[in-house]
Protein backbone atom coordinates (compact mmCIF):
# COMPACT_ATOMS: atom_id res chain seq x y z
CA UNK A 1 0.00 0.00 0.00
CA UNK A 2 1.45 3.13 -0.66
CA UNK A 3 1.74 6.38 1.67
CA UNK A 4 0.16 6.83 4.84
CA UNK A 5 -3.34 5.70 4.68
CA UNK A 6 -5.92 9.07 3.88
CA UNK A 7 -9.41 9.58 3.77
CA UNK A 8 -10.31 10.54 0.37
CA UNK A 9 -14.17 11.50 -0.07
CA UNK A 10 -15.71 11.00 -3.66
CA UNK A 11 -17.71 13.90 -3.75
CA UNK A 12 -17.67 16.46 -0.74
CA UNK A 13 -19.43 19.93 -1.38
CA UNK A 14 -16.85 22.59 -1.90
CA UNK A 15 -18.24 25.61 0.91
CA UNK A 16 -16.35 28.20 1.47
CA UNK A 17 -17.07 31.59 3.85
CA UNK A 18 -18.17 32.92 0.39
CA UNK A 19 -21.33 30.62 0.35
CA UNK A 20 -21.70 30.83 4.44
CA UNK A 21 -21.96 34.45 4.00
CA UNK A 22 -24.55 34.51 1.01
CA UNK A 23 -26.74 32.31 3.44
CA UNK A 24 -26.41 34.19 6.54
CA UNK A 25 -27.51 37.53 4.06
CA UNK A 26 -30.24 35.46 2.90
CA UNK A 27 -31.42 34.74 6.11
CA UNK A 28 -30.94 37.82 7.34
CA UNK A 29 -33.10 39.48 4.38
CA UNK A 30 -36.36 38.29 5.37
CA UNK A 31 -36.27 36.69 1.88
CA UNK A 32 -35.89 32.81 2.63
CA UNK A 33 -37.98 31.04 -0.44
CA UNK A 34 -37.97 31.85 -3.63
CA UNK A 35 -37.63 35.87 -3.87
CA UNK A 36 -34.71 38.08 -5.35
CA UNK A 37 -31.92 35.98 -5.02
CA UNK A 38 -33.51 33.25 -7.19
CA UNK A 39 -34.49 35.57 -10.05
CA UNK A 40 -30.76 37.02 -9.79
CA UNK A 41 -29.49 33.12 -9.61
CA UNK A 42 -31.69 32.29 -12.79
CA UNK A 43 -30.59 35.69 -14.53
CA UNK A 44 -26.83 34.94 -14.54
CA UNK A 45 -27.32 31.12 -15.31
CA UNK A 46 -29.17 32.73 -18.44
CA UNK A 47 -26.35 35.17 -19.05
CA UNK A 48 -23.67 32.50 -18.35
CA UNK A 49 -25.15 29.40 -21.09
CA UNK A 50 -26.12 32.92 -23.57
CA UNK A 51 -29.92 32.30 -23.53
CA UNK A 52 -32.86 34.63 -22.87
CA UNK A 53 -34.18 32.80 -19.97
CA UNK A 54 -33.37 30.24 -17.23
CA UNK A 55 -35.85 28.72 -14.64
CA UNK A 56 -34.69 27.80 -11.46
CA UNK A 57 -36.25 24.74 -9.86
CA UNK A 58 -35.92 22.38 -6.88
CA UNK A 59 -34.15 19.63 -8.83
CA UNK A 60 -32.98 19.08 -12.53
CA UNK A 61 -35.39 15.66 -12.03
CA UNK A 62 -38.53 18.58 -11.79
CA UNK A 63 -37.22 20.43 -14.87
CA UNK A 64 -37.21 17.63 -16.98
CA UNK A 65 -40.63 17.00 -15.88
CA UNK A 66 -42.23 20.12 -16.39
CA UNK A 67 -40.85 20.36 -19.03
CA UNK A 68 -42.33 17.22 -20.60
CA UNK A 69 -46.03 18.44 -19.24
CA UNK A 70 -45.73 21.85 -20.66
CA UNK A 71 -44.52 20.25 -23.90
CA UNK A 72 -48.50 18.35 -23.81
CA UNK A 73 -46.09 14.72 -23.52
CA UNK A 74 -48.51 12.29 -22.16
CA UNK A 75 -50.24 9.13 -22.50
CA UNK A 76 -49.78 7.56 -25.56
CA UNK A 77 -46.38 9.44 -26.42
CA UNK A 78 -42.75 7.91 -26.18
CA UNK A 79 -39.62 9.61 -24.88
CA UNK A 80 -36.22 8.34 -26.19
CA UNK A 81 -33.32 8.06 -24.14
CA UNK A 82 -29.87 5.99 -23.37
CA UNK A 83 -29.68 2.98 -21.51
CA UNK A 84 -26.62 4.23 -19.97
CA UNK A 85 -27.90 6.49 -16.92
CA UNK A 86 -29.59 7.37 -14.00
CA UNK A 87 -33.14 6.89 -13.54
CA UNK A 88 -34.11 10.13 -13.21
CA UNK A 89 -33.22 10.54 -16.63
CA UNK A 90 -36.85 7.88 -17.39
CA UNK A 91 -38.38 8.08 -14.54
CA UNK A 92 -39.96 11.90 -15.25
CA UNK A 93 -41.31 9.83 -18.45
CA UNK A 94 -43.40 7.28 -16.19
CA UNK A 95 -44.38 10.85 -14.19
CA UNK A 96 -46.12 11.93 -17.19
CA UNK A 97 -47.76 8.44 -18.52
CA UNK A 98 -45.63 8.71 -21.53
CA UNK A 99 -43.58 5.48 -22.54
CA UNK A 100 -40.02 5.13 -22.12
CA UNK A 101 -37.99 4.34 -25.06
CA UNK A 102 -33.99 3.36 -24.74
CA UNK A 103 -31.56 3.35 -27.03
CA UNK A 104 -28.22 1.34 -26.15
CA UNK A 105 -24.76 3.11 -26.48
CA UNK A 106 -22.54 2.98 -29.49
CA UNK A 107 -19.71 0.41 -29.01
CA UNK A 108 -17.23 1.17 -26.27
CA UNK A 109 -19.32 4.48 -25.96
CA UNK A 110 -21.23 6.16 -23.02
CA UNK A 111 -23.54 8.05 -25.92
CA UNK A 112 -26.29 6.29 -26.86
CA UNK A 113 -25.83 4.63 -30.52
CA UNK A 114 -26.84 8.06 -33.14
CA UNK A 115 -27.21 5.15 -35.93
CA UNK A 116 -29.97 3.28 -33.80
CA UNK A 117 -31.36 6.55 -32.59
CA UNK A 118 -33.41 7.15 -36.12
CA UNK A 119 -35.05 3.94 -36.08
CA UNK A 120 -35.93 4.08 -32.36
CA UNK A 121 -38.48 7.31 -33.62
CA UNK A 122 -41.96 6.38 -34.48
CA UNK A 123 -44.87 8.51 -35.04
CA UNK A 124 -45.64 8.33 -31.09
CA UNK A 125 -42.04 9.73 -30.88
CA UNK A 126 -42.44 13.28 -28.87
CA UNK A 127 -38.60 14.10 -27.21
CA UNK A 128 -35.72 13.10 -27.40
CA UNK A 129 -33.04 13.28 -23.75
CA UNK A 130 -29.58 12.30 -24.55
CA UNK A 131 -27.23 12.50 -21.35
CA UNK A 132 -24.17 14.48 -21.60
CA UNK A 133 -22.48 12.13 -19.19
CA UNK A 134 -19.68 13.15 -16.85
CA UNK A 135 -19.60 16.75 -17.80
CA UNK A 136 -19.21 15.23 -21.87
CA UNK A 137 -21.94 17.04 -24.25
CA UNK A 138 -23.49 14.49 -26.39
CA UNK A 139 -22.82 15.17 -30.50
CA UNK A 140 -26.27 17.10 -31.06
CA UNK A 141 -25.35 17.23 -34.67
CA UNK A 142 -25.49 13.74 -35.34
CA UNK A 143 -28.85 13.98 -32.69
CA UNK A 144 -30.76 16.69 -34.54
CA UNK A 145 -29.73 14.39 -37.97
CA UNK A 146 -31.84 11.97 -37.15
CA UNK A 147 -34.72 14.38 -35.78
CA UNK A 148 -35.24 16.00 -39.05
CA UNK A 149 -34.53 12.48 -40.77
CA UNK A 150 -37.57 11.23 -39.08
CA UNK A 151 -39.59 14.92 -39.31
CA UNK A 152 -41.96 13.65 -41.77
CA UNK A 153 -43.37 10.82 -38.87
CA UNK A 154 -44.09 13.68 -36.78
CA UNK A 155 -47.64 13.96 -35.06
CA UNK A 156 -48.07 17.39 -32.88
CA UNK A 157 -50.59 16.75 -30.69
CA UNK A 158 -50.83 21.08 -29.09
CA UNK A 159 -50.00 24.20 -30.65
CA UNK A 160 -46.09 24.36 -28.80
CA UNK A 161 -45.63 20.64 -30.64
CA UNK A 162 -47.13 22.04 -33.94
CA UNK A 163 -44.36 25.37 -33.39
CA UNK A 164 -41.42 22.93 -33.00
CA UNK A 165 -42.72 20.38 -36.29
CA UNK A 166 -40.25 18.46 -34.97
CA UNK A 167 -39.70 15.83 -31.81
CA UNK A 168 -37.89 18.34 -29.55
CA UNK A 169 -34.33 17.49 -27.80
CA UNK A 170 -34.22 17.92 -24.31
CA UNK A 171 -30.74 17.68 -22.83
CA UNK A 172 -30.06 15.81 -19.33
CA UNK A 173 -27.41 17.87 -18.30
CA UNK A 174 -27.06 17.31 -14.39
CA UNK A 175 -23.36 16.80 -15.14
CA UNK A 176 -22.59 19.15 -17.59
CA UNK A 177 -23.10 23.00 -16.68
CA UNK A 178 -20.25 24.84 -18.14
CA UNK A 179 -18.94 22.32 -20.23
CA UNK A 180 -18.80 23.60 -23.79
CA UNK A 181 -19.44 22.36 -27.67
CA UNK A 182 -18.37 23.73 -30.82
CA UNK A 183 -18.24 26.93 -29.40
CA UNK A 184 -21.64 27.07 -27.38
CA UNK A 185 -22.28 26.62 -24.00
CA UNK A 186 -24.17 24.03 -22.60
CA UNK A 187 -27.37 25.27 -21.93
CA UNK A 188 -27.62 26.94 -25.60
CA UNK A 189 -27.25 23.71 -27.58
CA UNK A 190 -30.02 21.48 -27.11
CA UNK A 191 -33.60 23.27 -27.37
CA UNK A 192 -34.18 22.54 -24.14
CA UNK A 193 -31.38 21.90 -21.26
CA UNK A 194 -32.12 20.58 -17.17
CA UNK A 195 -28.49 20.95 -14.75
CA UNK A 196 -28.67 19.75 -11.59
CA UNK A 197 -27.14 21.61 -9.16
CA UNK A 198 -27.21 18.68 -5.82
CA UNK A 199 -24.64 19.02 -3.58
CA UNK A 200 -22.68 15.98 -5.58
CA UNK A 201 -22.60 18.50 -8.46
CA UNK A 202 -19.74 20.68 -9.84
CA UNK A 203 -21.76 23.68 -8.48
CA UNK A 204 -24.43 23.18 -5.81
CA UNK A 205 -27.32 24.85 -3.81
CA UNK A 206 -27.45 21.45 -2.00
CA UNK A 207 -31.19 20.47 -3.62
CA UNK A 208 -31.80 22.09 -6.64
CA UNK A 209 -31.76 22.49 -10.67
CA UNK A 210 -32.27 24.84 -13.36
CA UNK A 211 -33.56 24.80 -17.23
CA UNK A 212 -32.77 26.65 -19.81
CA UNK A 213 -34.17 26.74 -23.43
CA UNK A 214 -33.47 28.03 -26.95
CA UNK A 215 -35.58 30.87 -28.43
CA UNK A 216 -37.53 29.45 -31.14
CA UNK A 217 -40.24 30.78 -33.89
CA UNK A 218 -43.86 30.79 -32.40
CA UNK A 219 -43.14 29.83 -28.96
CA UNK A 220 -42.96 33.14 -26.11
CA UNK A 221 -40.24 33.06 -23.79
CA UNK A 222 -42.20 34.77 -21.83
CA UNK A 223 -45.04 32.47 -21.92
CA UNK A 224 -42.90 29.62 -21.32
CA UNK A 225 -41.54 31.14 -18.06
CA UNK A 226 -44.96 31.80 -16.60
CA UNK A 227 -45.75 28.29 -17.90
CA UNK A 228 -42.91 27.16 -14.92
CA UNK A 229 -44.17 29.71 -12.64
CA UNK A 230 -47.78 28.03 -12.38
CA UNK A 231 -46.45 24.65 -12.57
CA UNK A 232 -44.25 24.88 -9.70
CA UNK A 233 -46.01 27.01 -7.30
CA UNK A 234 -49.56 25.05 -7.21
CA UNK A 235 -50.68 27.28 -10.51
CA UNK A 236 -51.29 29.96 -7.96
CA UNK A 237 -50.90 32.69 -10.55
CA UNK A 238 -48.77 35.48 -8.19
CA UNK A 239 -45.80 34.47 -6.75
CA UNK A 240 -44.69 35.56 -2.92
CA UNK A 241 -43.02 38.45 -4.53
CA UNK A 242 -45.97 39.58 -6.47
CA UNK A 243 -48.15 38.95 -3.29
CA UNK A 244 -46.21 41.63 -0.93
CA UNK A 245 -47.54 44.43 -2.61
CA UNK A 246 -49.45 46.20 -0.47
CA UNK A 247 -53.17 45.36 -0.93
CA UNK A 248 -52.44 42.50 -3.69
CA UNK A 249 -53.35 39.71 -1.57
CA UNK A 250 -55.62 38.35 -4.25
CA UNK A 251 -54.72 34.84 -6.50
CA UNK A 252 -56.35 32.69 -8.39
CA UNK A 253 -55.53 29.10 -8.67
CA UNK A 254 -55.25 28.26 -12.50
CA UNK A 255 -54.69 24.22 -12.64
CA UNK A 256 -54.27 21.64 -9.74
CA UNK A 257 -50.32 21.79 -10.25
CA UNK A 258 -46.72 20.77 -8.58
CA UNK A 259 -44.60 22.39 -5.74
CA UNK A 260 -40.85 22.48 -6.82
CA UNK A 261 -39.77 25.79 -6.72
CA UNK A 262 -36.00 26.84 -5.45
CA UNK A 263 -36.14 28.79 -1.98
CA UNK A 264 -33.59 31.96 -2.02
CA UNK A 265 -31.41 29.97 0.27
CA UNK A 266 -30.70 27.84 -1.88
CA UNK A 267 -30.12 30.71 -4.29
CA UNK A 268 -27.60 32.23 -2.22
CA UNK A 269 -25.50 29.31 -1.80
CA UNK A 270 -25.63 28.91 -5.89
CA UNK A 271 -24.78 33.05 -6.47
CA UNK A 272 -22.21 32.28 -4.40
CA UNK A 273 -20.59 29.31 -6.20
CA UNK A 274 -20.93 31.08 -9.65
CA UNK A 275 -18.68 33.44 -8.25
CA UNK A 276 -15.77 30.82 -7.68
CA UNK A 277 -16.87 28.57 -10.39
CA UNK A 278 -14.09 29.40 -13.36
CA UNK A 279 -11.65 28.63 -10.65
CA UNK A 280 -13.02 25.62 -9.45
CA UNK A 281 -13.78 24.59 -12.95
CA UNK A 282 -9.89 24.96 -13.78
CA UNK A 283 -9.00 22.45 -10.92
CA UNK A 284 -10.87 19.71 -11.95
CA UNK A 285 -9.32 20.08 -15.26
CA UNK A 286 -6.14 20.25 -13.84
CA UNK A 287 -6.49 16.90 -12.03
CA UNK A 288 -8.13 15.70 -15.11
CA UNK A 289 -4.47 15.90 -16.58
CA UNK A 290 -2.91 14.55 -13.81
CA UNK A 291 -5.12 11.69 -13.84
CA UNK A 292 -4.53 11.27 -17.72
CA UNK A 293 -0.89 11.31 -17.65
CA UNK A 294 -0.38 8.87 -14.69
CA UNK A 295 -2.85 6.40 -16.92
CA UNK A 296 -1.07 6.39 -20.49
CA UNK A 297 0.51 3.12 -21.17
CA UNK A 298 -2.05 0.81 -18.88
CA UNK A 299 -5.05 -0.74 -20.65
CA UNK A 300 -8.09 1.48 -19.45
CA UNK A 301 -10.09 3.88 -21.20
CA UNK A 302 -10.98 6.97 -19.99
CA UNK A 303 -13.40 9.77 -20.68
CA UNK A 304 -12.39 12.50 -23.33
CA UNK A 305 -12.84 15.39 -20.80
CA UNK A 306 -11.10 17.80 -23.87
CA UNK A 307 -11.13 17.62 -27.71
CA UNK A 308 -10.32 19.88 -30.25
CA UNK A 309 -14.32 20.95 -30.43
CA UNK A 310 -15.02 20.30 -26.89
CA UNK A 311 -14.19 21.17 -23.42
CA UNK A 312 -16.15 18.98 -20.33
CA UNK A 313 -16.97 20.49 -17.05
CA UNK A 314 -14.77 18.01 -15.69
CA UNK A 315 -17.79 16.14 -13.51
CA UNK A 316 -17.11 12.50 -13.69
CA UNK A 317 -13.19 10.81 -14.10
CA UNK A 318 -14.63 7.42 -15.85
CA UNK A 319 -11.82 4.95 -16.45
CA UNK A 320 -12.96 1.63 -18.13
CA UNK A 321 -10.51 -1.39 -16.85
CA UNK A 322 -10.61 -3.05 -20.41
CA UNK A 323 -8.89 -6.57 -18.86
CA UNK A 324 -11.73 -6.76 -16.10
CA UNK A 325 -14.91 -8.79 -15.30
CA UNK A 326 -17.38 -7.18 -12.81
CA UNK A 327 -16.17 -9.38 -10.01
CA UNK A 328 -12.67 -7.30 -11.12
CA UNK A 329 -13.99 -4.63 -11.20
CA UNK A 330 -15.71 -4.39 -7.75
CA UNK A 331 -12.64 -6.00 -6.38
CA UNK A 332 -10.84 -3.23 -7.17
CA UNK A 333 -13.08 -0.37 -5.83
CA UNK A 334 -12.68 -2.78 -2.57
CA UNK A 335 -9.49 -2.43 -2.65
CA UNK A 336 -9.23 0.93 -3.06
CA UNK A 337 -11.72 1.37 -0.45
CA UNK A 338 -9.41 -0.13 1.93
CA UNK A 339 -7.00 2.15 1.33
CA UNK A 340 -9.52 5.15 2.43
CA UNK A 341 -10.11 6.46 -1.24
CA UNK A 342 -13.69 5.78 -2.15
CA UNK A 343 -14.93 4.82 -5.88
CA UNK A 344 -17.91 4.80 -7.38
CA UNK A 345 -19.91 3.19 -10.78
CA UNK A 346 -21.41 5.30 -13.23
CA UNK A 347 -23.65 3.68 -14.40
CA UNK A 348 -25.34 0.57 -14.07
CA UNK A 349 -27.79 0.50 -17.05
CA UNK A 350 -31.56 1.00 -16.29
CA UNK A 351 -32.65 -2.11 -18.12
CA UNK A 352 -30.86 -4.26 -14.97
CA UNK A 353 -32.98 -2.30 -12.34
CA UNK A 354 -35.77 -3.62 -11.48
CA UNK A 355 -38.31 -0.67 -12.06
CA UNK A 356 -37.37 -1.36 -15.62
CA UNK A 357 -36.92 -4.75 -15.56
CA UNK A 358 -40.79 -4.90 -14.69
CA UNK A 359 -41.53 -2.30 -17.55
CA UNK A 360 -40.19 -5.05 -20.24
CA UNK A 361 -36.85 -4.31 -20.16
CA UNK A 362 -34.13 -6.23 -20.43
CA UNK A 363 -30.01 -5.69 -20.30
CA UNK A 364 -29.55 -8.93 -23.29
CA UNK A 365 -31.05 -6.25 -25.46
CA UNK A 366 -27.97 -3.52 -24.31
CA UNK A 367 -24.78 -5.30 -25.01
CA UNK A 368 -22.67 -2.17 -25.36
CA UNK A 369 -24.16 -0.06 -22.21
CA UNK A 370 -23.34 -3.66 -19.87
CA UNK A 371 -19.88 -3.91 -21.37
CA UNK A 372 -19.16 -0.06 -20.72
CA UNK A 373 -20.76 -0.73 -16.85
CA UNK A 374 -18.95 -4.25 -16.25
CA UNK A 375 -15.29 -2.76 -16.56
CA UNK A 376 -15.84 0.81 -14.93
CA UNK A 377 -14.61 2.75 -11.57
CA UNK A 378 -15.18 5.95 -11.19
CA UNK A 379 -12.22 8.15 -9.31
CA UNK A 380 -12.71 11.29 -6.93
CA UNK A 381 -12.92 14.34 -8.97
CA UNK A 382 -13.84 17.46 -6.58
CA UNK A 383 -12.25 20.66 -5.73
CA UNK A 384 -11.26 19.39 -2.35
CA UNK A 385 -8.30 17.36 -3.35
CA UNK A 386 -5.45 18.33 -2.56
CA UNK A 387 -2.69 17.73 -4.93
CA UNK A 388 -1.36 15.05 -2.05
CA UNK A 389 -4.92 13.30 -2.16
CA UNK A 390 -4.59 13.43 -6.11
CA UNK A 391 -1.36 12.14 -6.05
CA UNK A 392 -2.36 9.38 -3.38
CA UNK A 393 -5.27 8.37 -5.59
CA UNK A 394 -3.06 7.92 -8.75
CA UNK A 395 -0.19 5.78 -6.61
CA UNK A 396 -2.54 3.52 -5.03
CA UNK A 397 -5.05 3.06 -8.32
CA UNK A 398 -2.08 2.43 -10.15
CA UNK A 399 -0.92 -0.44 -8.01
CA UNK A 400 -4.37 -1.98 -7.75
CA UNK A 401 -4.82 -2.43 -11.08
CA UNK A 402 -1.00 -3.43 -11.90
CA UNK A 403 -1.54 -6.78 -9.16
Amino acid sequence: MNNKLRNVPFSPPDMSECEIAEVSEALRSGWITTGPRTKEFEKQISDYCHTDKAVCLNSATACMELILRVLGVGPGDEVITSAYTYTATASVTCHVGAKVVMVDTAPNSFEMDYDKLADAITERTKVILPVDLGGVVCDYDKIYAAVESRKHLFRPSNDIQRAYGRVVVLADAAHAFGAQWHGKMCGEIADFTSFSFHAVKNLTTAEGGALTWRTHEGVDNEWLYKQFQLFSLHGQNKDALAKTKLGAWEYDIVAPNYKCNMTDIMAAIGLAQFKRYPDMLRRRHDIIRKYNDALKGHNVQTLIHVGDDHTSSGHLYLVRLLDCDVEQRNRIIEQMAERGIACNVHYKPLPMMTAYKALGFDIANYPNAYNQYRNEVTLPLHTRLTDEDVEYVISNFVEVISQ
